[in-house]
């Protein structure tokens, strides 16, 4: 007897169909799993078999043969538990074929009967629902998950029982129904509480309006942490079609609660520097678990003490900070992760964090050179802006004046993107930071005086052409917060201000360290 269960394997944080081929017939006794399976999967025979004899279900001496089609991709992890057993169910002729034919089916099987969760349901039930799948069967922990997708019934069992009653039990099948709508809402930092770093604050409003990497360098103490982690808190809210990516992929990577509802803000993530490469970039000795990177999709990266990285975690960077994806390459293929954040980095002026405080600082000016050479020029051409942070003032800290509040920025942010998504319709980019640079001339229109401010700094101050453009998308941004679709003199003199020098940074004196 032949059968054909549908499945889903992930693939990054997409999925695609698995047929899971059964046949039933004579021979030498035993389960037989074929298809470029990982071990895990094949391991599965032991458990469906013990499983279907603790439900009652005991195997005939029959040869089985299971096939996880296609045959040419890598099947991993135990999510096919459950489609192989009701495909020896089906090919024993206890469940008819017929009735599995627009069935999706996924979850791992307890020795016990039980169904226990697995990771990437959300992404599994969007695939089954674009092949024309009308239920898709989940363990009932994976159920709220599943059930987020419209256009696709939901059964959510527990028991391995629960799944053969639903398909020659007698009663009426009824879908599962959403319990939860929203996000649990949590209280926001806000921008207000920040006393002093007027720069800085300009910068990050800069940076989050346009999409530009940001880079803040100051002693410890000077507020680089407490203004980075106000910034997914400017930014413009989620789209639908951002919220489905950024749930997709917590769900693949095992961090998505249901309870939740869909992920409806922005993610900040702040690894520790003792981060491994495959930590930040994904990776794993399998199926490639979403990193840090990934999982700071349309929000925030912040690294704190940026030199502290080590130097491969730091450069896995370069691709994701140009492309937008992280591609991991494996022995049977290669994976595609989504990659769009917003980079943040912190970091001290020298080793000891005090220069140019000499009553504090004894670093020698080699010893800080080599600190703030462990970040390569190629990582520094792919920040856009840099600001320097002194020590609050005492004034400042007991200023009792709030300045503008995180809503208020992201009013401005908000109007500042949408202008730039209007302008941008016609183009496969939205934002001015990834304006190529062919595109410069056409988007950048500048006055013959900005022009002028901008070569005389190009050859005064020694820029490099990467330097040169990221210079003009920053003023386009600039002018774009202002309202102004020329970019002007003063436009392109505050762009100047934000920049990480070649070759080093200037230091607070103004000297080149």
């Amino acid at each position: 007897m032949f059968c054909k269960i549908h499945s889903m394997a992930l693939l990054g944080i997409d999925a695609k169909k698995v047929d899971v081929e059964v046949d039933v017939g004579n021979g030498l006794p035993g389960i037989n799993l074929v298809g470029l399976i990982a071990a895990e999967v094949r391991e599965a025979r032991e458990r469906v078999r013990v499983a279907l004899r603790n439900v009652g279900v005991p195997l005939p001496a029959k040869k089985i043969t299971v096939n996880l089609s296609p045959a040419d991709l890598r099947k991993e992890g135990t999510a096919y538990d459950l489609a192989i057993a009701v495909g020896i169910l089906c090919g024993l002729e206890m469940i008819p074929a017929e009735l599995t034919e627009r069935v999706c089916i996924i979850g791992e099987v307890g020795l016990n009967g039980e169904i226990r969760p697995v990771p990437g349901v959300l992404s599994c039930a969007f695939s089954a629902r674009e092949d024309g799948m009308e239920w898709i069967i989940v363990p009932k922990d994976n159920g709220q998950e599943a059930v987020m997708v419209d256009g696709i019934k939901v059964f959510a069992a527990e028991t391995l029982d629960e799944v053969i009653d639903f398909f020659i039990g007698s009663g009426e099948k009824e879908p599962l129904i959403r319990e939860y709508e929203a996000e649990v809402t949590e209280t926001e930092e806000d921008f207000s509480d920040i006393r002093g770093q007027y720069l800085a604050k300009r910068a990050a409003l800069i940076a989050a309006a346009g999409g530009h990497n940001l880079l803040l360098l100051g002693p410890p103490g000077s507020g680089k942490t407490m203004l980075a982690r106000r910034i997914p808190g400017i930014l413009p809210p989620l789209s639908l079609e951002e919220s489905i990516e950024l749930t997709k992929i917590y769900s693949v990577a095992g961090m998505f609660r249901p309870e939740n509802g869909r992920i409806t803000k922005r993610p900040f993530r702040s690894p520790h520097h003792t981060c491994t490469p495959p930590g930040m970039a994904g990776g794993g000795a399998r199926l490639p678990v979403p990193g840090e990177i990934t999982l700071a999709t349309n929000g925030v990266l912040f690294l704190d003490e940026f030199p502290e990285f080590r130097r491969e975690c730091i450069e896995v960077l370069r691709q994701p900070l140009e492309e937008h994806r992280v591609v991991i390459s494996r022995l049977y293929g290669n994976y595609e992760l989504p990659a769009s954040f917003l980079l943040v980095a912190a970091m001290n002026p020298c080793p000891c964090g005090y220069y140019p405080d000499r009553n504090r600082c004894s670093c020698s000016p080699d010893r800080i050179r080599r600190y703030m050479g462990k970040i390569s020029q190629p990582i520094l051409d792919r920040i856009d802006l840099c600001v320097e942070l002194s020590a609050v003032p005492l004034k400042d800290l007991s200023d009792k004046t709030c300045g503008e509040t995180s809503a208020k920025l992201r009013e401005k942010v908000t109007k500042c993107r949408q202008l730039q998504a209007e302008r941008f319709k016609e183009e496969p980019w939205r934002l001015n930071a990834q304006i190529p640079s062919a595109g410069l001339d056409k988007y950048c229109v500048m006055t013959r005086k900005a022009e002028q401010k901008l070569v005389n700094s190009f050859v005064s101050r020694g820029f490099s052409v990467r330097l040169y453009d990221r210079i003009r998308r920053v003023a386009r941004t600039i002018a774009d917060l202002a309202e102004e679709e020329i970019i002007t003199e003063a436009h392109v003199s505050e762009a100047v201000l934000y920049h990480a020098m070649e070759g080093g940074f200037r230091g607070y004196n103004g000297g080149l360290i």
